[in-house]
């Protein structure tokens, strides 16, 4: 018996991917087709990839021409998955000439004729792109112009700031400003908004009362009340409502969560997050230092992230130490947040006037998670045991800091009208929670 093996993502199915299928089960008696698993996909930059990994199996399936369907999800696998099965030739399509001649050591290699006029990237490419604006004056929305470059279907058109001069020069001269954000609005479909956390409320209220899609950097609103409301508005207008806290897309972070999740380090017990740096308000004009994020706005989203998706958002009580910088600004250079559960502790710190390792470990009854410092966009992190045998390294590929994964999730969320988000609401509201009892000192000891 003649066994054959071939490797695709195979979006959205179409004639040239049948064409092909048909054609290299000819070459033998055997077909064994090989999809790629959606990580492993990101790892090789196709991130703009529509069905998920279960709708391509089974569009595979449905052809009927596999005797046998595998995933793919590891570089090198396609030397493992020869040995395993007894491939006798491996076939692709023309495009790949010359890239797997590294397998006729294994067996026969066959680059099979591209079927002229169609690919998937054709096929999303012809979708509607979506217009997105910017909003706000954050150094953020360069990187957010940068990443939508990569994603299909959606196009930087516009952005809109109070302070037009200090927005960064790149998106002066990428974007036009409109002279009104209602007009502004009227030339988009959807908002990514950067303004002052104080402006989000009104930014984004005004956006979904047009009917514009939003995403916006956490914190949403400074009001768990006000995200109640904002959310039932896009319920009512059909639109999607977005928290960009882009390390919820990073592909070890996402991957450290499911570990932790199946009991790899036993019961979680404690979570511990920093994320600071070093910020010299006293040397900014006031113009621009009142645009300025103080500690708890700017780190305090992504430091409570995990804190609430492993411990939810349930705590018994909670305790604020901050130090200001500016207290009648409330910008404080320093804040420590302790969190009791009723069968785990947190502790979050946070600061743009100091200086501390930015690192993060999750406790647990059979071991602990270590994610070194940047972790809050890493590509890598360690699980720890008593006996360092049993130790194990995690490396995943990181691109754009999860920007292009967060806006392809947002992409796919107004497309299927439905949210993909990585963030549940209630994770939201109870991040908006904390900070409006840190606006309002509850809870709050201040040094």
């Amino acid at each position: 018996m003649t066994k054959v093996i071939t490797y695709g993502t195979f979006d959205l199915l179409h004639y040239g991917h049948i064409r092909l299928l048909e054609r290299a089960k000819v070459l033998g008696d055997y077909l064994i087709v090989g999809v790629t698993a959606d990580d492993f996909d990101k790892q090789r930059g196709k991130i703009n990839v529509q069905q998920s990994l279960m709708e391509r199996l089974e569009a595979v399936r449905a052809t009927g021409i596999a005797d046998e369907i595998i995933i793919e999800e590891y570089e090198g696998q396609k030397i493992d998955d020869i040995k395993r099965y007894g491939i006798d030739i491996f076939t692709v399509g023309s495009d790949w000439v010359g890239k797997f001649d590294y397998l006729n050591e294994y067996c026969k290699v066959i680059y099979l004729e591209r079927t002229q006029g169609i690919s998937s990237s054709d096929i999303r490419a012809q979708r509607h792109e979506i217009r997105l604006g910017l909003v706000g004056e954050s150094g953020v929305l360069s990187k957010i112009d940068k990443e939508c470059r990569f994603v299909n279907g959606l196009s930087v058109t516009a952005v809109y700031a109070e302070h037009y001069y200090f927005l960064p020069q790149a998106l002066q001269k990428l974007c036009r400003w409109e002279q009104s954000y209602p007009e502004f609005l009227d030339g988009v479909e959807a908002v990514y908004i950067a303004s002052h956390p104080t402006r989000h409320y009104r930014d984004i209220k005004m956006a979904l009362e047009k009917g514009k899609h939003v995403i916006c950097e956490s914190p949403v609103v400074l009001d768990p009340v006000q995200f109640d409301e904002l959310s039932e508005l896009a319920r009512e207008k059909g639109c999607i409502l977005g928290d960009g806290i882009k390390t919820a897309y990073s592909t070890a972070y996402s991957r450290l969560l499911l570990l932790v999740k199946s009991g790899r380090i036993g019961k979680v017990v404690s979570v511990d997050t920093t994320c600071t740096s070093l910020s010299d308000i006293y040397h900014i004009p006031d113009e621009k230092r009142k645009l300025i994020w103080n500690s708890i706005c700017a780190w305090g989203p992504a430091a409570l992230l995990p804190v609430f998706q492993l411990l939810g958002t349930r705590y018994s009580r909670k305790r604020i130490i901050s130090s200001f910088a500016d207290k009648e600004r409330g910008f404080d250079s320093f804040t420590k947040i302790d969190f009791l559960y009723p069968d785990a502790v947190a502790s979050v710190k946070v600061g743009k006037g100091i200086k501390s390792e930015g690192e993060m470990i999750i406790s647990g009854t059979k071991g602990y998670i270590y994610v070194p410092a940047p972790w809050w966009k890493t590509d890598y992190f360690e699980i720890r045991y008593e006996n360092p045998a049993d130790n194990r390294r995690y490396f995943y590929q990181l691109d754009g800091e999860g920007i292009r994964y967060e806006m392809v999730s947002f992409v796919k969320s107004i497309e299927t009208k439905k949210s993909m988000s990585y963030i549940d609401p209630d994770i939201t509201k109870a991040i908006s929670g904390v900070i409006y009892d840190f606006e309002k000192r509850v809870d709050m000891d201040i040094i």
